[in-house]
């Protein structure tokens, strides 16, 4: 102890001033008192509670003997540098030092040792770190901590150390405690990781301090420290021991304290690791960062090599299916109609790399079985993280072949399960995890397609039990639709369920929906190929392309039975539009005829005898094959016949060609290729008649006609073999070896065609690859790709190609000829493009991995390499996301030379591959702005690839790409240009208007948009509805992406409030938009939004902005009132906007129109709610429309005692509440996914009837409504879309059973309205037009028949029928003008209305039939 605590009292000092030490003061306190047993007992614990106060016991130590002892300091014992060595100072001598001290003070050896241990623990601990938050100790306090363990385990070894002191002397100094010497303790045997932490009286503390240390353990592992030895064994030591004790059944282990605190920190700490990663990947860790460097580490504990030395696989695997379950269901925060979205983007590919590492490391342990029956288990009694739970099924079938049939079983147990009992979750769950494994492909799990046959298409199904089985079936599909991907909507519909007759209409109408979804996501159901790959991630194959693959997979099946395939033979029937438009022309298309038919000739002979062949198409074809075997020069390449014997250099040519072709599957012909190739470059030369002094004749330039390329017929024949074999030779090779592997053979091949050879090569390349490179099959792609990096590769030895316009002037190199060869024109030319990039670049980065960056470029042209880019950003959107470290890819070549080659997945592949990225940094290579925008101007719009929407995301991502564009914004510069003249326009216009007054010029825009629209065609056919939409959707988004000053004009003044540019968007609104681009009264929130912040904008600038708001918006009222109930149903996001816009200028409340907006809503809030409501704001038609929005977001349960409350609003009110509810009632039978369902709103419609009719309040006026009255026709009629107001008839009898009898008699008007609406309703029925309120599968019941039209027009004839006898006779005084021209509609009820016309006033109508 230090002087410091000894008090400076006259008991400290002898008499003659001398200070005396401690011990003497203890002795003489002894001496002094009497022995007490009891009170030397107190003594000890006194002196042990002291010890253990965080006091210096080295300075005790120098106390303890006096001289002697000044020269024992522990330091010096643990200094290995020091001068004093520690062999001076031994252990026996401080052990013997130890022991008399303890005997002195009356206190356990062993609590004395530890504390002084655990003292100089904290002092080495404590040193400088070179960290900021250290787990591991410097070399230096690593050997001073070795130093001391040696004493500590002199002083177990002799009964002289407590563990238990010495564990709880180390926890009162755990902030400065590190990791590393916890684990040294550990491993050298002073006390156990599991002694030291049962010892810690807070389990949660203990569990955080771990969490921690292990996070910053594996984050300084990553970043390669000096120590990483060092780290991996500790981690290794602690996740063992955590596995071992936190897993263990047995509780043996467990020895010094309650057997529960061991697992349950170990099992707190691990759980705390793996939820710490789960979050991190959700979260999208970034590559690189600390915690992506915490996560990879983290994972890689669960591989055998941390893990090997456990004994026992029972803990791990307990560890494992905990760790499982961890996964599965952390955080379920997706529902099941989200997985069914978004499952395609979960697919193994997909999936983080980090988390598939967790997958395949926890596949090690675990088995199939046991992966298939936890999860399901997990599923059945847990909420779960479907992202994570589809993934891991993604996993397991990707690396487990057995999985597949554990998953069929089952999932047919979770399908018997559900039907038995409708059980919604078992059907969701089957459905989801099918899908999933199909996304792996047939090599992984059967086919949706095929899953779905198997499970409906037959008898044997699933819900072939009992209608109700059916009804759940089709309920559950038809619940699907709005979330369904189009692949699967198309399975549905070209295989249907099996259903019998007489319930055939749940199946049609359940066809119907899905069509019509098919339809607004603008897919064809016709152009879907026969074997089309439903699993595959992108949706590109075009109808010419996938009938090329049918043809090919159709005579592949025809070899293989004889027999027509099943599926060429349904598509005959039940898909003819593609069976004759695509199948059949790719098929028959003209070729020279071989001698001995082959499987070609035999399978279009089987399909003429089974009458599938149109007789006019079959004699066409072949009339063409007869014109090909007279001008071989329009053969296509590779299928002409054998050369006659008679030609003998030819023939002599093919067979010299063919013993090199035997050589390349046999590597000990390897070294006779290049004689083999001497020798065809002999017979090739005698074929074209060039003598062999013509070798040596330099060709300076090559001129070349890429539009008519022309070739003599022998140059033809030659070349055309020399192509063909490097294709089936490259084919070959392939077959046994990958390119860097191949030899010379090649490059040997193609300095044949360097001499006199080129420019007949060279044209028939040009032929092939700009003429005809759609029609080439993959191995010919494959092959002339090749023969592109070869010819590059002589790029110096080989002239320039002069090939005139549209090229450039100048000579081209060999390589730069294919960027004129491969055009971008339509949808067919982009992907043989794109196909022929893939090759030529992924058989020049395999065939010269090898080799430098340089080499790989000069095979092959910038120019190619920019055209691949533009294609990859422009068709595929995976392209245009960030690559992260873990998303490269490895490249080979083996299943690009496959026929069933999947280009899509190659090009990906490629496109991630670390080499490529490397060589995209080639300044050279980079795509400017003005390469993309050339290509992009090459396309034809109406032969494009992609849709206009698609188009449009492309572009989008142009305008923001850096590297598209090399590092510069692209059309970003062209938005601003074209904003910046919009800007110039108002400018120059506010310049020559007068001060005071607004500019009255129109915009262009508008003048443009209606002219375009005039030139389309006019009516309600679905076909000219959706042209009308889709020009509609264009214009909205052309005006989104320009300042909102289009729309409402730069400023308003007094004098002229409405400007132009409103009038124009008004009318664009009113005309147009309300039909085509509004949904149940609003316009959608983007345009809405668009409008208001221009109109903020331009009143802000006014002399009154308030005023001015007011002024315009009242003027909506009558001009455009659809503005108004948009902002009312966008209010909630609205609000916010205008009210941050409003006050950065104004201090003013919001003005009085924008406060009658908020005032609407709040009414229609307190309305719904249980508390009494408040007055309904003026005008009435707003309250009515705000108070319909908010019905439509309430459940039906929670309104119908809030609409009792309608008896005490005001009769204006109440009128325009029943129109808008009608305008509802009528777009929940339009609109198969409305915000309303059917019933709702029907039971709406009737409850504001009722009210209507017990207040007697007038509403036939709805169904009269004109433009020329201005109370309610114009502002109704401009709220409500065309179509919904010419179905108002079906509306009106659709109610029938609610109108009160009294009315029907009481109004005079009633009569009028019935006989008008009738008429109308036969009208559209005789026109078609009711089909498109027919009510979906399974709501007719629900509706108790309204919804069918025929039973609604019998129930309305017989309606009309009864109701006119008892009518008074001023009801008729205009019938004659309702059956002036519609007479002949309904005879019989022409024929009463006009009988009772002329009957006597006061007839007697007591005996005729009640109505209701």
């Amino acid at each position: 102890m230090s002087d410091s605590w000894v008090p400076n009292s006259a008991s400290g000092q002898d008499p003659g001033g001398r200070r005396r030490a401690w011990a003497e003061l203890l002795a003489g306190r002894v001496k002094r008192e009497k022995y007490n047993p009891e009170r030397a007992q107190k003594l000890k614990e006194s002196a042990v509670r002291l010890l253990r106060s965080h006091q210096d016991l080295n300075a005790l130590l120098l106390e303890v003997e006096g001289p002697l002892c000044k020269k024992l300091s522990l330091s010096k014992v643990i200094d290995c540098d020091s001068s004093e060595a520690y062999a001076n100072h031994s252990s026996s001598f401080i052990g013997s030092a130890l022991q008399d001290q303890a005997s002195r003070l009356g206190v356990p050896v062993g609590i004395l040792s530890a504390g002084m241990v655990a003292s100089s623990v904290g002092q080495i601990c404590t040193a400088p770190a070179e960290t900021s938050h250290p787990v591991l100790l410097t070399v230096e306090q690593r050997k001073k901590l070795s130093s001391l363990l040696e004493f500590a385990q002199y002083l177990l070894a002799h009964s002289m150390f407590s563990r238990l002191s010495f564990c709880q002397e180390l926890w009162k100094i755990q902030s400065s405690l590190l990791l590393e010497a916890v684990w040294h303790l550990h491993v050298q045997g002073i006390v156990s990781l599991q002694e030291l932490l049962e010892s810690h009286p807070d389990m949660h503390a203990v569990g955080s301090w771990l969490f921690r240390n292990l996070c910053c353990l594996c984050e300084q592992m990553e970043a390669s420290c000096q120590h990483a030895d060092v780290a991996r064994a500790m981690l290794s030591d602690f996740v063992q021991m955590f596995v071992l004790r936190g897993f263990q059944k047995n509780s043996d282990l467990r020895r010094t304290v309650e057997p529960e605190k061991m697992p349950q920190v170990t099992v707190d700490v691990l759980q705390r690791m793996l939820i710490f990663a789960l979050d991190a990947l959700a979260a999208g860790v970034q590559e690189e960062s600390s915690t992506h460097k915490i996560v990879r580490c983290w994972f890689g504990v669960f591989s055998g090599h941390t893990l090997g030395s456990v004994i026992s696989t029972d803990p791990l695997k307990r560890f494992f299916s905990h760790t499982l379950t961890q996964i599965l269901t952390h955080s379920p925060v997706l529902k099941a109609s989200d997985a069914v979205q978004m499952q395609r983007e979960w697919s193994f590919a997909r999936t983080h790399p980090l988390l598939t590492s967790l997958y395949r490391r926890l596949f090690v342990m675990l088995s199939a079985e046991e992966l298939v029956g936890h999860l399901q288990e997990v599923l059945e009694t847990q909420e779960v993280h479907w992202q994570r739970v589809l993934s891991f099924v993604s996993a397991l079938v990707v690396c487990f072949p057995e999985a597949q049939q554990l998953l069929e079983d089952w999932v047919a147990r979770l399908m018997a399960q559900a039907f038995e009992s409708c059980q919604l979750d078992s059907m969701v769950t089957a459905f989801l995890v099918v899908r999933q494994a199909a996304l792996e492909g047939p090599s992984a799990f059967l086919s949706y397609a095929d899953w779905f046959k198997a499970s409906f298409g037959s008898t044997r199904g699933y819900h072939g039990c009992s209608k109700k089985a059916l009804v759940f079936l089709f309920t559950f599909l038809s619940e699907l639709v709005p979330f369904e991907s189009p692949r699967y909507l198309q399975v549905h519909i070209l295989h249907p369920p099996l259903v019998p007759g007489k319930y055939r209409s749940l199946l049609t109408d359940y066809i119907s929906l899905a069509k019509t979804r098919l339809a607004d996501l603008k897919v064809s159901i016709e152009n879907m190929g026969l074997y089309e790959d439903l699993s595959s991630a992108g949706d590109i194959t075009e109808p010419h392309s996938q009938a090329l693959q049918d043809v090919e997979k159709a005579i592949m099946v025809f070899e293989h039975t004889g027999n027509i395939p099943v599926t060429v033979m349904e598509a005959s029937i039940f898909r003819r539009p593609y069976y004759v438009s695509h199948f059949l022309p790719a098929l028959l298309t003209p070729r020279v005829l071989p001698k001995v038919p082959d499987s070609r000739v035999a399978f279009i002979e089987s399909l003429k005898r089974a009458d599938k062949i149109p007789p006019s198409l079959y004699s066409t074809y072949c009339q063409a094959c007869s014109a090909a075997e007279e001008k071989p020069e329009d053969a296509a390449l590779g299928v002409r016949a054998e050369p006659n014997s008679a030609e003998e250099p030819l023939g002599q040519l093919t067979a010299a060609l063919g013993e090199l072709r035997a050589s390349m599957t046999d590597p000990s012909q390897r070294d006779v290729i290049s004689a083999q190739v001497a020798v065809i470059s002999e017979r090739l030369r005698a074929v074209l008649g060039h003598n062999e002094d013509d070798s040596s004749v330099e060709i300076s330039k090559i001129q070349l006609s890429i539009n008519t390329p022309r070739l003599e017929p022998r140059e033809h024949m030659a070349v055309d073999l020399l192509l063909t074999s490097f294709c089936q030779n490259l084919m070959a090779a392939s077959s046994v070896a990958p390119p860097e592997r191949q030899g010379p053979w090649a490059a040997l091949f193609v300095r044949t065609m360097c001499g006199r050879v080129l420019p007949a090569v060279l044209t028939r390349l040009c032929q092939l690859l700009r003429h005809q490179g759609p029609s080439l099959s993959a191995p010919h792609v494959l092959g002339l790709a090749a023969l592109a990096v070869h010819l590059g590769e002589s790029r110096s030895a080989l002239p320039e190609v002069d090939v005139g316009p549209p090229a450039p002037g100048a000579g081209l190199p060999v390589p730069a000829l294919f960027d004129s060869l491969l055009t971008c024109r339509t949808r067919d030319s982009l992907f043989f493009c794109l196909k022929f990039c893939t090759a030529a670049i992924s058989y020049s980065l395999c065939k010269f991995s090898s080799q430098s960056r340089d080499t790989l470029c000069s095979c092959l042209s910038p120019g190619l390499i920019k055209k691949f880019q533009f294609l990859m950003f422009r068709l595929f959107s995976e392209a245009r996301q960030p690559l992260s470290e873990e998303d490269v890819a490895s490249l080979s070549w083996r299943p690009l030379h496959l026929p069933s080659a999947d280009w899509q997945r190659a090009a990906l592949s490629l496109w991630t591959h670390r080499t490529f990225r490397e060589v995209l940094k080639e300044e050279d290579v980079h795509l400017t702005y003005q390469d993309w925008l050339h290509l992009e101007l090459e396309i034809q719009p109406e032969a494009d690839a992609l849709s206009d929407t698609e188009r449009s995301r492309s572009y989008d991502h142009s305008e923001n790409s850096d590297l598209v564009f090399g590092g510069r914004t692209g059309n970003e510069d062209i938005i601003s240009r074209l904003q910046e003249m919009v800007a110039d326009l108002e400018l120059q216009q506010d310049l020559i208007v007068p001060l005071g007054h607004t500019p009255s010029q129109e915009h262009f825009l508008f003048e443009i948009f209606r002219r375009r629209l005039q030139a389309l065609t006019s009516g309600w056919s679905v076909a000219a509805s959706l042209q009308r939409q889709r020009e509609l959707l264009m214009y909205k988004r052309i005006l989104l992406r320009l300042p909102s000053s289009v729309l409402c004009g730069s400023s308003f003044q007094a004098e002229q409030p409405i400007t132009a540019r409103c009038e124009q968007f008004f009318h664009l609104v009113n005309s147009e938009m309300r039909n085509f681009c509004s949904h149940g009264g609003a316009l959608t929130q983007d345009i809405t939004a668009h409008f208001f912040r221009g109109l903020l904008n331009a009143c802000l600038r006014s002399r009154d902005p308030s005023l001015m708001v007011d002024f315009i918006l009242a003027k909506c009222q009558t001009k455009c009132p659809l503005i108004l109930t948009s902002a009312l149903v966008w209010w909630p996001s609205l609000e916010p906007v205008l009210l941050c816009r409003w006050r950065r200028h104004c201090q003013s409340p919001l003005p009085r129109e924008l406060q009658k907006l908020q005032e609407g809503r709040q009414f229609a809030s307190d309305f719904l709610s249980p508390e009494a409501a408040s007055p309904a704001p003026n005008p009435d038609w707003l309250s009515a429309a705000a108070l319909h929005f908010a019905i439509q977001q309430v459940r039906e349960e929670n309104i119908r005692k809030q609409l009792k409350k309608l008896d005490c609003e005001r009769e204006e009110l109440l009128v325009f509440l029943f129109f808008f509810s009608l305008m509802g009632l009528l777009s929940s039978h339009l609109t198969s996914n409305s915000t309303t369902d059917l019933p709702k709103a029907f039971h709406v419609c009737a409850a504001i009837l009722e009210c209507l009719e017990k207040r007697k309040i007038s509403w036939l006026a709805l169904f009269q409504l004109t433009e020329s009255d201005l109370r309610l026709g114009r502002l109704l009629l401009r709220v409500a879309p065309d179509q919904h107001t010419r179905l108002l008839p079906f509306a009106f009898y659709s109610l029938l059973s609610y109108f009160h009898e009294d009315a029907a008699i009481r109004e005079e008007a009633f009569l009028h309205v019935a006989v008008d609406m009738y008429l109308k309703l036969v009208q559209l029925f005789v026109a078609g037009d009711t089909s498109t309120v027919s009510p979906p599968a399974g709501r007719s019941l629900e509706l108790k028949g309204q919804g069918n039209p025929v039973e609604l027009i019998t129930k309305a004839r017989l309606f009309l029928l009864q109701l006119i006898p008892r009518c008074p006779k001023k009801s008729f005084s205009h019938v004659a003008e309702l059956l002036a021209d519609r007479g002949d509609c309904d005879p019989e009820v022409s024929a009463a209305l006009q009988s009772r016309q002329q009957a006597a006033p006061d007839a007697d109508l007591s005996q005729e039939p009640h109505l209701f």
